[in-house]
């Protein structure tokens, strides 16, 4: 009889040994798209995201693009191809891709950027009026005030 400190011994050498009789007969999953049946499939891919421009946003980034000299005429609301190039053209004087149009850097530039105010202001518009000559903080939006700071 085996001592007990030889058993697991035994165990792992009987399982070393069994190893390489099993390595011939390794089974393998099938990856992604290599399925054993070809059953005809429905496409079901779908377009996400923006699929055009809307009539009143490319009115106003017309307006935009007229303002600053890249487009002549009247904004008609339609995304055609004088608005694409002018807009191209807009991206290219200022550094940046031309490859996606609108780009979101051209739209802060024109002025027609996310609104972040409360106001209602929009980011890229330049207006002194609506800002304060001297902004105080409140009290009660400082880390002191929600945090007591102890030495």
């Amino acid at each position: 009889m085996l001592p007990a400190r030889a058993w697991p011994t035994l165990f792992v050498a009987i399982a070393l040994s069994a190893t390489p009789a099993l390595a011939n007969r390794t089974h393998r999953a099938p990856t992604a798209g290599h399925s054993k049946s070809h059953k005809s499939r429905k496409a079901t891919h779908t377009i996400q995201g923006q699929r055009g421009i809307d009539p009143d946003r490319a009115r106003e980034i017309q307006t935009a693009l007229v303002r600053e000299h890249y487009l002549n005429g009247a904004p008609s609301g339609q995304w055609d191809a004088d608005t694409e190039a002018a807009m191209e053209k807009y991206q290219a004087d200022h550094g940046w891709q031309t490859k996606l149009i609108p780009d979101s850097r051209a739209i802060i530039s024109l002025g027609l950027g996310p609104t972040h105010k409360a106001d209602g202001m929009q980011a890229g518009a330049k207006s002194s009026a609506s800002l304060p000559a001297n902004p105080t903080v409140s009290d009660s939006n400082t880390l002191a005030s929600t945090r007591s700071i102890q030495n």
